[in-house]
């Protein structure tokens, strides 16, 4: 059985209705969200970046962009793995002592380093550390990088993922996973906005 359109199901589009046909102008675009989901969170092979730790990520990741049907949804889908229940009350934990707003960060010395702005440079607290695992702890980290300080990322922050287990696929695996989860985000938020305008 197919898996249903996720971004449909988070937005919650019904067959037939105004938005659905929105959609449906833009149907290669549809497509290949629903494609990236599934070859993402259903893949083939998941040796290098575990069911479990790409649900751990989803969740940490939609949570620090605050609640929504896609936070509860990668919530849901966390405590449904093996030791996922365990894990979301130390995600839930972390996703607190990370949330802040952004962007932050630095740009190189130029003109635009007149928008360079301070912000929280996250670390995984001790205490959740060894419910985590060095793998986690090392993807939160990356992750909440990614989220708040992207033009801050820099090699050392990759050596970081390596030291702590990461393959280069896992690691293109799970870039490609935080980026596609911000554009969820901003697509389920818009078409429910959009959703109650109608209404």
């Amino acid at each position: 059985m197919a898996t249903p359109d996720i971004i449909d199901t988070l937005a919650g589009i019904e067959p037939g209705s105004a938005l659905d046909t929105i959609r449906a102008r833009r149907l290669q675009a549809r497509e290949n969200a629903q494609k990236s989901y599934l070859s993402l969170f259903e893949p083939i092979d998941a040796s290098d970046f575990s069911l479990t730790e790409r649900a751990a990520v989803a969740a940490f990741v939609t949570g620090l962009h605050g609640e929504s049907p896609v936070a509860t949804f990668y919530r849901e889908k966390l405590a449904a793995t093996a030791d996922g229940k365990k894990l979301l009350e130390v995600i839930d934990a972390e996703i607190a002592r990370g949330k802040t707003s952004g962007p932050y960060g630095s740009f190189p010395a130029g003109p635009l380093s007149v928008e360079n702005t301070a912000g929280l440079i996250y670390r995984v607290s001790a205490a959740s550390k060894s419910a985590l695992g060095a793998r986690l702890v090392a993807a939160l980290e990356h992750a909440h990088l990614l989220v708040f300080r992207p033009r801050d990322a820099a090699s050392a922050d990759m050596q970081a993922l390596l030291a702590a287990g990461w393959s280069n696929t896992g690691i293109v695996t799970f870039s490609q996973l935080v980026a596609f989860l911000s554009f969820q985000v901003r697509v389920v938020s818009g078409l429910r906005t959009l959703a109650a305008a109608n209404a």
